[in-house]
């Protein structure tokens, strides 16, 4: 039997300290569907996302990051998961069928960056009303029916302020991941990762900050859009609503489109994003990028990333 697999990521839950800030932003500025709300927790997926949910939204009092989950290749993966991390002795707590809406049997553990992961295969489908279905067969909603209306979830980007060799350790040893592009400080140390269980460029990207004020913090989630036109569409609608943002601009790392923009609910920042390139080489080496290289990494061309005061926010990981 072959070692287990994750295929790719699958949700995130946040808790925010202003529920309806938070569904006015995601639900009709960026254009999210709200596919259920059970006991005070909504959730919503994007019109092309199929499975059940790719965000979670609940009332607390203070924004922050409870877990990042991900979708496993085969069923018996998230048993073997467990097995695994446990004779490691990381500690796994089992979540039945329907613990959270939407998902199967489920594992939660913390990384060494103290995120906490979860991992599952089962997933529902909601069916969709005639109303908001897309016509086409392979496509959950209608595009375009509201918002900034992104297509599909696309990566995290974490921080943490913990001995960081350890988190790339456990993502590449323990479950699986490739680096795909990393950046290194003036001794050698690498201090950032753009790692993926697909051929995106990064799934996950995990960064080192020394003096953060908790140890694991949420930098920001993605959602990937068709084409640079809809993230200038994005830049409009962001305006109108009076909505503070960074970008547009393009990554040297990844070469792709971005636009920054923090939920005012949660204060979760969210990267609308597109273009970039895939993976597909079995024999990939890892990019690196020099300090001396880190500007043209961050910010190919357009609005700089590093520059703006809102690059250093981040909301608590739980």
């Amino acid at each position: 039997m072959g070692k287990p697999e994750i295929a790719k990521l699958g949700h995130v839950a946040i808790v925010t300290s202003d529920l309806e800030k938070s569904l006015w932003f995601f639900r009709e500025v960026i254009g999210l569907e709200e596919t259920d709300e059970v006991d005070g927790v909504h959730y919503l997926r994007a019109w092309g996302d199929f499975q059940h949910h790719t965000l979670s939204l609940e009332q607390g009092e203070s924004g922050y990051l409870k877990h990042i989950g991900w979708r496993t290749k085969n069923k018996e993966d998230v048993q073997q998961f467990k097995q695994l991390l446990e004779e490691e002795g990381v500690d796994v707590t089992y979540l039945p069928k329907g613990a959270t809406p939407g998902i199967g049997e489920a594992i939660r553990f913390k990384l060494p960056s103290l995120h906490t992961f979860e991992l599952y295969y089962d997933v529902e489908r909601p069916p969709v009303a005639e109303h908001r279905r897309s016509v086409l067969k392979n496509q959950t909603y209608k595009s375009w029916a509201k918002g900034v209306s992104p297509r599909r979830f696309d990566h995290v980007n974490i921080h943490t302020s913990t001995e960081v060799d350890q988190t790339y350790d456990f993502l590449l040893e323990k479950l699986g991941f490739k680096l795909r592009e990393y950046l290194v400080n003036e001794e050698g140390n690498t201090i950032a990762g753009w790692m993926s269980v697909t051929p995106l460029v990064h799934d996950v990207a995990v960064l080192s900050k020394p003096n953060l004020p908790t140890p694991a913090r949420l930098h920001h989630i993605s959602y990937w859009s068709d084409d640079t036109q809809d993230i200038l569409r994005a830049a409009d609608i962001l305006k109108e609503n009076g909505i503070q943002f960074i970008g547009p601009g393009k990554h040297g790392i990844s070469q792709a489109m971005y636009l920054y923009v923090m939920d005012p609910g949660s204060g979760c920042r969210v990267e609308l994003f597109t273009g970039g390139y895939l993976i597909f080489e079995p024999d990939w080496e890892p990019v690196k990028w020099t300090m001396e290289e880190r500007s043209l990494g961050n910010t190919y061309w357009g609005d700089s990333v590093q520059d703006k005061e809102l690059n250093n926010i981040t909301i608590e990981a739980k």
